[in-house]
């Protein structure tokens, strides 16, 4: 059965770190692909990051780009993001997401990922 279980989430000032963890198993990275959404109070869920599988490459949204990034480890069957220079609008439930279909720029949106995770929340305040 393909679990993903979040950790990491709390609350930090503007300026400050995070890093996020998802654990995951019933899937190989070889065949699915991974990533991270967040969702804000009144928006809608936002594409932040993912690599695709067979693919070296980790995509960003244009607004994490340069702050944040993805990470795995394969032994662990974890992937993180390490989130930094984190600023207020970034606060919002962080969900890890698998799928074994996405492919090209349809990353970003959140129609094709079929798992989710249960979220976790990262507030960003002074």
């Amino acid at each position: 059965q393909l679990q993903l279980v979040e950790s990491g989430g709390g609350f930090v000032q503007p300026g400050g770190s995070l890093r996020l963890s998802c654990a995951f198993s019933g899937f190989s990275l070889d065949y699915y692909a991974i990533g991270w959404f967040r969702q804000a109070p009144g928006k809608e869920r936002e594409g932040v990051s993912c690599i695709r599988s067979g693919d070296s490459n980790t995509y960003y949204a244009d607004s994490v780009k340069g702050r944040f990034t993805m990470s795995r480890d394969n032994a662990k069957n974890t992937v993180y993001l390490q989130m930094n220079s984190l600023k207020p609008e970034d606060t919002a439930v962080y969900y890890c997401v698998a799928d074994p279909w996405v492919s090209g720029s349809s990353w970003y949106s959140p129609l094709p990922w079929d798992y989710w995770g249960q979220g976790t929340q990262v507030t960003v305040s002074s």
